[in-house]
């Protein structure tokens, strides 16, 4: 396999024609080689349009929704990142590159060991990956609102309230939220110390984020 033909080809007919149009967001696409990330049994399905297995159930996003969530939250390089999910890492590499530094919380201690592997293999420096449950949330020692960009990469049934108290004001959170058929790809800005504005941005279907806690449908 021409692996830069793949690639260029993956920009071009998935990620572009989705939408994703940041020429930094397409560059950064180039510099960080998903395959590097990608476990060795799935490397030839790198750069198809295909969530891609990973250890204990859970998979990478498709590329095209990795770029397109990159661009909807537009990291700036002074910003600290929340992740939820860490996965292979990946999507803490791209992050990363926008960002000051990455946080990424993975529930699955042999998930946690492949990201933090990947990530040092690539010479990814600014990301701390962090072994723990951040379903609803993850404090930084304790303080409320210490960051600018929250993504969960997972879907939700609702957004917990944990994740709005803990973006500063002009933050942004990344969310997916509902249950299959359809969900919703939501961008949610905190606009003041109790205001917030959410806009839905595209439709999609991902696996639930795992341990999720599930509203109530009990009314009373």
């Amino acid at each position: 396999m021409n692996i830069e033909k793949a690639r260029f080809n993956m920009i071009e007919q998935q990620i572009r024609t989705w939408d994703v149009t940041q020429p930094d967001v397409l560059e950064l696409l180039q510099v960080v080689k998903r395959e590097n990330f990608v476990p060795a049994a799935y490397r030839g399905l790198a750069f198809m349009d295909t969530e891609i297995p990973l250890p204990g159930g859970q998979c990478m996003f498709t590329p095209k929704l990795e770029a397109r969530i990159l661009q909807e939250v537009a990291v700036k390089k002074h910003e600290n990142v929340l992740e939820i999910g860490a996965g292979s890492g990946y999507m803490a590499a791209l992050l990363a590159c926008k960002a000051r530094h990455v946080t990424t919380v993975e529930i699955d201690p042999e998930l946690k060991q492949f990201a933090e592997r990947n990530l040092a293999d690539n010479g990814i420096d600014n990301v701390d990956v962090v072994l723990g449950n951040g379903a609803q949330g993850w404090p930084a020692n304790g303080a409320e609102a210490a960051y600018d960009v929250i993504v969960i990469s997972g879907a939700l049934p609702v957004l917990p309230d944990a994740f709005l108290k803990q973006v500063k004001v002009g933050g942004r959170i990344f969310s997916i939220i509902g249950e299959e058929p359809v969900m919703e790809a939501r961008i949610t800005t905190r606009m003041s110390d109790d205001g917030y504005r959410s806009v839905q941005v595209f439709e999609t279907v991902v696996k639930p984020l795992r341990d999720a806690v599930t509203p109530s449908h009990f009314k009373f």
